[in-house]
């Protein structure tokens, strides 16, 4: 069983200014939960006992919103303090809190949710029935929110690929991992797709496809309307 997981909540939310400007992005609101709430009360419910969080932008408010809110969770804060580490780099500096262990990442910007649950449990069985090394929730670009998404990789047999131009799903900003895929890797500041990339070589990164409808904060106009939506998902 899965019982630890990282939350990637160290980016800028450029495309959320001027909001992002006084807070960062994990902290912004829906409803009446904030995304980073909704997605830690989403993993404990799950039930994950131990997470990383990666901070960067405007770190002291994360750090006085956990202190504050104190979440039923052991929560340790990593901080990326000269420079941003982009989300490959950002989990290779967290990976020592692993202990070799199997390990969810998360990124708040999705609006986690109990209706997830379900998901997350069938993603966490194929993850370990077959031995994977990484698998990601994934979800067809028709059952996002937001219509500018172009797609991430195409899906056959739980195998991901890019092999065609038109890609038709879209990472929802969760998966399972082994840290053990991070062990060789020189570099400090990288982009997960480079380890998506060289296990879509050897055909080795895997997904389950998520049914729910995708509800993401990417920028100020879809939050507003998200805002708008007045969502009250649980």
């Amino acid at each position: 069983m899965i019982k630890k997981a990282m939350i990637l909540a160290a980016g800028f939310g450029k495309r959320l200014h001027p909001l992002t400007l006084a807070h960062p992005k994990p902290l912004l609101k829906i409803g009446n939960e904030t995304l980073l709430s909704k997605t830690l009360q989403f993993i404990e419910l799950f039930g994950i006992e131990q997470v990383v969080v990666n901070v960067h932008y405007l770190r002291e408010q994360i750090y006085d919103y956990v202190k504050k809110k104190k979440f039923n969770l052991s929560i340790k804060i990593i901080e990326e303090k000269e420079k941003i580490l982009d989300t490959g780099g950002g989990v290779l500096n967290a990976i020592k809190h692993f202990n070799d262990e199997p390990f969810l990442i998360l990124n708040p910007d999705t609006v986690w949710s109990s209706h997830y649950l379900k998901e997350l449990k069938q993603l966490e069985k194929f993850f370990l029935e077959n031995k994977s090394k990484c698998s990601l929730l994934v979800v067809h670009k028709e059952k996002s929110f937001d219509k500018s998404f172009k797609g991430d990789f195409n899906l056959k047999n739980n195998l991901i690929n890019r092999k065609k131009d038109n890609l038709e799903y879209i990472y929802t900003g969760l998966q399972i991992i082994k840290p053990d895929i991070f062990y060789d890797i020189n570099e400090k500041v990288f982009s997960m797709n480079k380890i998506w990339n060289e296990l879509i070589l050897n055909n080795e990164l895997h997904a389950h496809e998520s049914n729910i409808n995708f509800f993401h904060v990417s920028t100020l106009e879809i939050y507003k309307k998200l805002l708008e939506k007045k969502l009250n998902i649980k």
